[in-house]
C-alpha cells in the first residue's frame, strides 16, 4: 500500500515523503552470525558489523548493538569495543521505528461524532496525528487503524489535516475515499469552519484579522515565521477578543479565532507576530513583544506546559448529506482550570456565539502583513 493523495494545497495536510515506510522483512526472525577471523581481530565491532552488513546502515546497527540486540559470545557489548579472534557475534535484526507508522494500535480516541462516511476526534494536547520522526508509532493515525481497519485503504487512514501534538481539540476524519475527496476540496475552498479558543498575552485588539504570510523560518528551521518572499504561504487569521483580565504587571487575553487557511502553527505564528504570544508556547514565546517594552515573564495561577490553544468548534458540510454539520468541544481539564483561575468571567463574552462564523468578514478589521489571498 502506498499513500499518495492530492490533498489541500495547505501545510495540515502535506503528504508523506515517500508513501508508507516499509513492512519490516520477514527474515528479521532470523538471526545473524559472524565469526571473528584474525583479520578482523582488534577491529571495533560496529565497524565490522557495518563492513560485513551493509545492507544496514552504522547507525542502525549501532542501536541494535545499544539496545542488546547484538551479543558477543552471548554477551552484550558497546558499540567502540574491540573484537578478538574466536569471537561469535551473533544479531538479532530490528524491525526500524518507521516500520510501524501504519501499524494497528490500541491508541484511545475520544470520538465525539461517528457514521459511515467521517468520523469527529476530539485530540488531547499530547497526543501526535500522524507518525513522523520521533513518533513513528502512538498517533492519532494508528489508533484510527486499530478501531476502523478499512481506514488502511485510505490515504493517511483518512486524515485530512492536523492539529499540533500539544493543541488540543476537533478534527475531522475521512472513512471512505469519495468522503475524503470531496472534505479535502472543502479545505481548499476554504469553507471548513475552524474555531479555537487561545490565551494571549497582553491586552488584544477587540476583533481584527491577521493577514500575513507564513513559511520557514530561514535562521531557525524548526520555527515558522512571516516570510515576505515567494516561500511565505498567505495566511489569514481572523479573531475576536472574548475578555482580558490582568495579571501581575501584565494581562491575558481570551481569543476566539477562525481559521481561514491552515498553514503549520498559524495561529501561534500570527499572534507572536503582532506581539501576543500565545501562553505557555515554548517555541514562538518571545522576550520582546514588537513595539513595545520587554514582556513580563509572570508566573500562571496554574501550572501550563504547552501553548493556550484549542480547537473549539469544527464546521463543515457533510460529504453525503449535503446538510451544514458542526460540532464543539469544551476546553480540556488542564485549559479549563487555567481559564478558571485567570477569572475571565467577569464580562466574558460567550464563546459559543453562534453568528460570529457567519460575520467575521463584515466587521471592522485591522490587518498586519500584506498577505495575498488569491493562493490554491
Amino acid at each position: 500500500m502506498r499513500v499518495q493523495a492530492s490533498l489541500a494545497d495547505n501545510d495540515e495536510v502535506e503528504d508523506f515523503a515517500g508513501g508508507v515506510p516499509p513492512a519490516p522483512a520477514a527474515d528479521l526472525a532470523v538471526p545473524l552470525i559472524l565469526e571473528v577471523d584474525s583479520a578482523a581481530h582488534g577491529e571495533r565491532l560496529d565497524k565490522l558489523l557495518a563492513r560485513h552488513f551493509s545492507e544496514f546502515s552504522r547507525s542502525r546497527l549501532q542501536q541494535w548493538i545499544e539496545s542488546g540486540a547484538v551479543r558477543v559470545d552471548g554477551e552484550v557489548r558497546r558499540p567502540r569495543d574491540a573484537v578478538q579472534m574466536g569471537n561469535r557475534i551473533e544479531v538479532q535484526p530490528q524491525a526500524a521505528p518507521e516500520s510501524q507508522a501504519f501499524a494497528a494500535e490500541d491508541v484511545p480516541l475520544e470520538v465525539v461524532y461517528e457514521d459511515a462516511t467521517l468520523v469527529v476526534v476530539d485530540k488531547p494536547a499530547g497526543l501526535v496525528v500522524h507518525p513522523a520522526a520521533g513518533n513513528w508509532s502512538g498517533t492519532v493515525l494508528n489508533g484510527l487503524l486499530h478501531r476502523y481497519p478499512a481506514a488502511a485503504a485510505l490515504p493517511r487512514a483518512g486524515i485530512v489535516h492536523r492539529l499540533d501534538k500539544e493543541t488540543s481539540g476537533l478534527m475531522v476524519v475521512a472513512r471512505t475515499l469519495t468522503a475524503q475527496t470531496d472534505l479535502v476540496r472543502q479545505l481548499q475552498a476554504r469553507t471548513v469552519k475552524r474555531t479555537y479558543i487561545a490565551l494571549v498575552w497582553g491586552r488584544t485588539y477587540d476583533e481584527g484579522t491577521i493577514d500575513a504570510p507564513i513559511g520557514r523560518d530561514p535562521h531557525e528551521r524548526t520555527r515558522m515565521a512571516i516570510v515576505h518572499t515567494s516561500s511565505g504561504k498567505p495566511s489569514r487569521t481572523h479573531f475576536r477578543t472574548l475578555a482580558t483580565v490582568p495579571l501581575g504587571r501584565s494581562f491575558v487575553s481570551m481569543v476566539r479565532c477562525q481559521l481561514e487557511t491552515g498553514r503549520t502553527h498559524q495561529i501561534r505564528v500570527h499572534f507572536e507576530s503582532i506581539g501576543h504570544p500565545l501562553v505557555g508556547d515554548p517555541v514562538y514565546f518571545r522576550a520582546t513583544q514588537r513595539g513595545q517594552r520587554p514582556a513580563v515573564r509572570v508566573t500562571l495561577p496554574v501550572p501550563f506546559e504547552r501553548q493556550a490553544l484549542h480547537a473549539f468548534k469544527l464546521g463543515l458540510v457533510h460529504p453525503v448529506t449535503g446538510k451544514t454539520v458542526s460540532w464543539t468541544a469544551q476546553p480540556p481539564e488542564d485549559l479549563q482550570a487555567l481559564i478558571d483561575a485567570l477569572d475571565f468571567s467577569a464580562g466574558e463574552a460567550d464563546a459559543e456565539e453562534e453568528d460570529w462564523d457567519e460575520d467575521w468578514e463584515d466587521g471592522p478589521e485591522i490587518i498586519w502583513g500584506d498577505g495575498d489571498d488569491d493562493d490554491d
